[in-house]
């Protein structure tokens, strides 16, 4: 059987049972690696007793408040032998109707909060048998109870958490081999095709088990745990010996005083809440020694950002990295030597991770030249789940296509400079314009509409859409907003709408989007 996730958190609770193992911040609640283990055992043996099976796709949809619930679901799905498709809170029920269908989710883990999602979506997603809910507060709780909640369709499938777990925690382990999927991690809610990557247990993480020692350290993080940073935020702690500090809603003066009394030795954090780190008024005061490591990741990080960081921390190493959900276990790494005189790399590709720079017609190019990073991870290739023309154009000829556009230096340490496909990342969440000017254009109003990525101090970039409309119509930004709400994410709402008589084009009819900004 293969090396799994769940052999990690096992030989934890060997090792250091009584540790705590995950802290919800919020909410003063915490897990030992005893506690985990035990609770994902009974959890798994719950969902094989209801029909759960090898291979079957379990979405976890639980706010971050259930941060324990979620890191408990997530091992359980995997000892069931069943594939985790962490899911967006904050997808409507268009968008999580098309996630979990295209998945075929067999079951669903959530929350009373986002139990009224879920039931809209219950009778448009067939495969969807079991729903287990929580309370939605972070300890043992009812699960659905009024009538509504348990209506129709919903009522046939839900089930309480506390119900679903088996009275037995002994070890449990579906037998399981590289090649099984261990994850689907779809990388937008789209409102066309989604894209759902494969992760398999043979390429779910870089970090191998093993037996560390306890160091009785932390990491503090607040990225949600369906996301790609998120989720590398479940195990990666436990195998350096470090526990793990969460912030389920994140803000900058509690991160600040959080640091100082916890003293975590390592820190993970987006662009835009270093924003707001930096702007806070305590930031100058605050105590930040502990820290060792502070890294950026999700987004672009400008050079002077990560200059008043490092500032502050000068005996951290303090850089961005880079990573997409993608490209899998596939890391670069900044020695600390290396940060202040090589601001602005995200750092150097660490075996057996490959890059390189190609120009146009795929030809590589020569240190210092501008062109689309490649990525390949010998024997750890990802694909799209169920998408072969998707894989084929992004995996080609043995690389993976990035689209972002970067260079490589004289030593090798890597900087990406821009983006080739149009993806804003907003707060670090990645938004596709088509996906926004699709909906714009269901409108009656919106004859067309190209949406941009626009810089913001705090978030990195803010979505933009420009809009022509039908003559006579009185289509308002508020309007155009409230009809985008309805069938987006919240965070995929453009805020900012500019009424044009016409779109800038180019002698063949495409839109000039560069010609297009807010001032």
């Amino acid at each position: 059987m293969a090396e799994l996730l769940t052999d990690q958190l096992r030989t934890m609770a060997r090792l250091h049972g009584r540790e705590v193992a995950y802290r919800n911040l919020d909410a003063g609640t915490e897990i030992t690696f005893a506690r985990w283990e035990q609770e994902s055992n009974r959890l798994a043996r719950g969902l094989l007793a209801r029909g759960v099976a090898k291979g079957d796709r379990v979405s976890i949809y639980l706010g971050s408040d259930e941060v324990l619930r979620w890191v408990v679901a997530y091992a359980a799905v995997h000892k069931a032998g069943a594939v985790a498709v962490p899911t967006n809170t904050r997808l409507t029920v268009p968008e999580l109707v098309t996630i979990l269908d295209h998945a075929g989710a067999r079951a669903a883990v959530t929350d009373r909060a986002l139990l009224p999602t879920l039931a809209a979506a219950v009778p448009q997603v067939p495969t969807l048998a079991l729903v287990v809910v929580t309370d939605g507060a972070g300890g043992p709780g009812p699960g659905p109870g009024t009538a509504s909640e348990t209506a129709g369709d919903l009522a046939a499938v839900a089930a309480r958490w506390d119900d679903v777990l088996d009275p037995d925690g002994d070890e449990i382990q579906v037998p399981l081999d590289g090649a099984d999927l261990a994850d689907i991690m779809y990388t937008s809610g789209t409102t066309g095709s989604p894209k759902g990557v494969v992760v398999r247990h043979r390429n779910v993480s870089l970090l191998p088990n093993g037996e560390p020692p306890w160091t009785g350290s932390s990491w503090i993080h607040a990225s949600p745990l369906f996301t790609f940073a998120g989720i590398a935020f479940v195990y990666n702690p436990m195998k350096l010996g470090m526990g793990a500090l969460f912030m389920a809603r994140f803000d900058a003066g509690r991160w600040l005083q959080a640091v100082a009394s916890e003293r975590p030795t390592a820190a993970f954090i987006v662009p835009a809440m270093a924003q707001l780190i930096l702007n806070h008024q305590e930031f100058e005061s605050a105590d930040l020694s502990s820290l060792g490591l502070c890294a950026l990741g999700s987004a672009p990080v400008a050079p002077e950002t990560l200059r008043r960081l490092q500032t502050r921390m000068p005996h951290a190493t303090v850089s961005n990295g880079y990573g997409m959900t993608e490209a899998g276990p596939a890391y670069c790494a900044m020695p600390r030597e290396e940060a202040e005189r090589r601001v602005g790399s995200v750092g150097k590709p660490m075996a057996p991770m490959e890059v390189r720079i190609a120009g146009e017609g795929g030809a590589p190019l020569e240190a210092g030249g501008v062109g689309e990073v490649l990525i390949r991870m010998p024997g750890r290739q990802r694909e799209y789940y169920r998408d072969a023309e998707a894989t084929e154009h992004t995996w080609s000829g043995g690389w993976l296509h990035t689209g972002d556009l970067g260079r490589l230096d004289q030593d090798g340490y890597l900087y990406i400079v821009g983006r080739k496909k149009e993806v804003i990342i907003r707060g670090g969440n990645n938004i596709y314009a088509t996906d926004v000017e699709a909906v714009l254009l269901e409108h009656p109003s919106v004859v067309e509409a190209a949406v941009i990525g626009v810089p913001h101090a705090v978030l990195g970039e803010d979505v933009a859409a420009f809009v022509v409309v039908r003559d006579g119509d009185e289509a308002t930004p508020e309007i155009l907003r409230a009809f985008c709400a309805q069938r987006l994410a919240d965070y995929k709402v453009p805020r900012h709408i500019r009424f044009l008589d016409e779109l800038p084009r180019n002698a063949t009819g495409k839109i000039l989007k560069h010609h297009l900004g807010v001032g």
